[in-house]
């Protein structure tokens, strides 16, 4: 009967421990900053949506990552964050975040989060603590400034002459009429909205500028690439990068995802 206690006893304590081993393996696994970066989430910038990537996503999956396109709403900078984070919540970690344009300021603040291993800023803002998208891009002026049309409800839109000329200039006829097409209202507050925590400060970033940029200057482009010691790849593109080169693009993002989870 005793050596029948003892095995019982010894029985139990082993459930409990595998109880309690069980799901802190698992939080570990989610936020091991070694593990490899598997997942990238890629978020697109004002004036577009997830669609702007199609070109890069069969790239980055043909090499075995998986890919999501974030849909931000463009409605507030919480609303774009908030939706960052339900994404990046719903992968296991580590994942690396990729911001186009406005896109950067979301990265930035979003980018905090244990999952996530690194940065990548394409033709994009990076902020840093009390500073906002809107502040910075029009800290340089470039021509899109003029093309941009406020309504009644405090978004903004590109006219088809800003999206040709100063977004897309380097894009074929029918793509700039896909953008034009497909272009979403953005809201002057999301825009605006404050970084309070640069996740660059503690995560490490890469950076592409777009060297005919016309909607963020490729000047300030670099002065944020290097203010924020980010691997920096220098490409002659138009702003929209992404679907002017999306192979060299793609080329930054496998290196990003390679190294992240070692820095």
């Amino acid at each position: 009967m005793q050596a029948f206690k003892f095995v019982r006893n010894v029985m139990a304590t082993c459930a409990t421990l595998l109880a309690i081993t069980v799901p802190a393996t698992k939080a570990t696994a989610q936020t091991q900053p070694n593990a490899a970066v598997k997942t990238v989430l890629l978020i697109h910038g004002a004036w577009a949506d997830g669609s702007c990537w199609s070109k890069i996503i069969p790239l980055l999956e043909a090499k075995g990552l998986h890919v999501v396109a974030v849909q931000i709403p463009l409605t507030s900078f919480a609303d774009d964050v908030s939706a960052t984070q339900r994404a990046i919540d719903l992968e296991d970690g580590p994942v690396l975040l990729v911001g186009h344009s406005y896109g950067g300021a979301v990265i930035t603040e979003a980018g905090n989060d244990p999952k996530v291993a690194g940065l990548v800023y394409v033709s994009a803002v990076a902020p840093d603590k009390g500073e906002s998208a809107f502040g910075l891009i029009t800290s340089v002026a470039t021509p899109v400034g003029s093309e941009l049309r406020p309504d009644k409800s405090g978004f903004l839109k590109l006219t088809p002459k800003g999206i040709a000329e100063d977004m897309a200039q380097d894009l074929s006829p029918k793509e700039i009429a896909i953008l034009t097409a497909t272009q979403v209202p953005t809201s002057v507050g999301a825009m605006k909205g404050e970084v309070t925590n640069p996740a660059w400060k503690s995560k490490p970033s890469w950076y592409i500028v777009a060297t005919t940029d016309r909607t963020i200057s490729p000047e300030l482009e670099a002065a944020q690439a290097k203010k924020i010691g980010a691997t920096t790849t220098t490409v002659s593109s138009s702003h929209v990068i992404m679907l002017a080169q999306p192979a060299k693009v793609a080329n930054v993002i496998l290196d990003a995802a390679s190294k992240a989870a070692s820095k």
